[in-house]
């Protein structure tokens, strides 16, 4: 087999510089995978700083990719060579546990992460299990896709578990790379969507997206006018907020859910979830099933990433902008 090239992280916060390596042997159940496109997540600044204390070096980060299957182990049976698929954050669990034997692979224990300790998406070629490799929907081009991989899934996956429907209030916090996304989905579910946004130039676009509504977070009267609003808030901020105004938008039975990270601890008073019965909760990514499912989804009603490209050769210029909060609202890096 040849060897696989990219650009590798050689230490925390290093630029990336051009590595290959040699992928050895192809597992019985894996696919090589030529990739066209890989899309730029938050999560890869993360793993390249090591903010999570999980990074080994050097690694090729990545894990928003699309391509064509361009090997295949004899053990693989739905797959075939030339066919176009996607590979989100995981590319491998146990296949055993409980919770894959129930379709929830992202919840198991020895999940692997598609570039955590194993060379990601940022690179010409990708190995992964089979099962993490979906087929794209033809009507779907490679790049406005590459990003719904794991950051449509994630905003996807809480909407759909959730029960978002034609009878959901639904707010949206923050309209950047994961808000974008969950405000269209929200929308297609057929709930009525609010958008939530400290930028008040963002509500021009969040309407766009699919918003019926927008509430800039920066005026207390404005959050004080939605108390008791919503069945469902979905939270995509790595920001500290006064999380109590959110709990007091939720109607009785409502549910706070968290996708982005703060900071800081999320502080609340108990009494208006016990008075209410309003729950906190979050989630991670979604399972392979899930992928299948949110892709035909946004093939079916038209959701897609907006996006920037990049040449593949230019990471280093889309991760600075990333960390600059200068794109809108997803980075793209092209083979």
């Amino acid at each position: 087999m040849a060897l696989i090239k990219g650009f590798a992280a050689h230490a925390a916060g290093a630029e990336l510089l051009p590595f290959k390596y040699d992928p050895g042997p192809l597992k019985d159940d894996e696919v090589e995978i030529g990739i066209s496109h890989c899309g730029v997540c938050h999560s890869d600044l993360h793993l390249i700083a090591n903010d999570w204390g999980i990074s080994q070096y050097p690694f090729i980060p990545g894990h928003e990719i699309v391509g064509k299957v361009a090997g295949v182990g004899p053990e693989v049976k739905r797959l075939e060579v030339g066919q176009r698929v996607g590979v989100g954050w995981q590319a491998n669990s146990c296949g055993l546990c409980e919770w894959c034997s129930r379709g929830m692979e992202n919840l198991c224990a020895t999940s692997e992460a598609t570039c955590v300790r194993r060379n990601g998406g940022y690179a010409d070629s990708v190995r992964v299990n089979a099962r993490f490799a979906i087929p794209i929907p033809e009507v779907l081009t490679s790049e406005h896709t590459a990003p719904l991989l794991c950051g449509g899934v994630t905003v996807y996956n809480p909407l759909r578990t959730h029960g978002v429907n034609p009878s959901s209030r639904v707010g949206v916090v923050g309209i950047g790379g994961l808000g974008h996304m969950a405000v269209q989905f929200a929308r297609v579910f057929g709930a009525e969507v609010t958008a939530f946004s400290t930028s008040a130039g963002k509500e021009k676009e969040a309407k766009a997206l699919g918003a019926h509504h927008f509430v800039n977070t920066r005026e207390s009267r404005a959050m004080r006018e939605v108390a008791e609003s919503f069945d469902f808030i979905l939270t995509t901020i790595n920001a500290d907020q006064d999380w109590m105004s959110y709990i007091q938008a939720l109607r009785p039975t409502g549910t706070l859910c968290f996708v982005g990270v703060p900071p800081s601890p999320v502080s609340v008073q108990a009494f208006p979830l016990v008075a209410g019965v309003r729950t906190i909760t979050g989630s991670p990514i979604g399972s392979p099933h899930m992928l299948r499912e949110m892709l035909d989804v946004a093939a079916r009603h038209g959701v897609k990433a907006q996006i920037e490209s990049f040449p593949m050769a230019k990471a280093n210029d889309a991760i600075e902008k990333v960390k600059k909060n200068k794109v809108r609202y997803r980075a793209v890096l092209a083979n």
